[in-house]
């Protein structure tokens, strides 16, 4: 079983996240833009992390750069959530934790970015599932979602020694 910080990612746990998952899988591309709109509508400065919108006047529904990234990282972040239980630990292929890592630690990415980033992800699965949502979900995907930050935020860590 997944354990982090004392606490264990339970079959309940895994079963809701794997159920609603397998719900929106299918607009993933349409939930992923939904989810990088909402972290810019809370956080508007947040557009300034990513190259590819910085200097861009398209409107952010309409740039042809944010739908594929935020499809990937979506998919990313939930396929890595329907993984944790079995896996015991976060799953995203070495390299690409190592990527994230460095990636968000040359942006600047800070413990205030993750807050608002799982407050956008939750949002948006409670908007995708709303049959499906409740306390038990929400908590679920947020220890999932704890889990994958802690381990970016590990990777992060590591360049900083770097």
């Amino acid at each position: 079983m997944a354990a982090c910080e004392g606490k264990v990612f339970t079959e309940e746990q895994e079963a809701l996240v794997v159920k609603s998952w397998t719900a929106m899988k299918k607009n993933s591309a349409e939930l992923g833009l939904k989810f990088f709109l909402k972290i810019f509508e809370i956080a508007p400065s947040a557009t300034k992390l990513f190259s590819f919108l910085r200097d861009s006047n398209v409107p952010l529904e309409q740039n042809t750069k944010l739908k594929p990234h935020a499809m990937s990282v979506f998919v990313m972040t939930c396929e890595s959530a329907v993984q944790l239980r079995k896996a015991g630990k976060v799953t995203v292929r070495e390299t690409t934790l190592k990527k994230l890592g460095s990636t968000h630690f040359k942006y600047g990415v800070v413990a205030e970015h993750f807050e608002v980033t799982k407050f956008a992800l939750m949002e948006t699965i409670k908007e995708a599932v709303p049959e499906m949502w409740s306390a038990e979900m929400k908590s679920a995907w947020g220890e999932a979602y704890d889990r994958l930050v802690a381990a970016i935020r590990a990777e992060m860590v590591a360049c900083s020694q770097a």
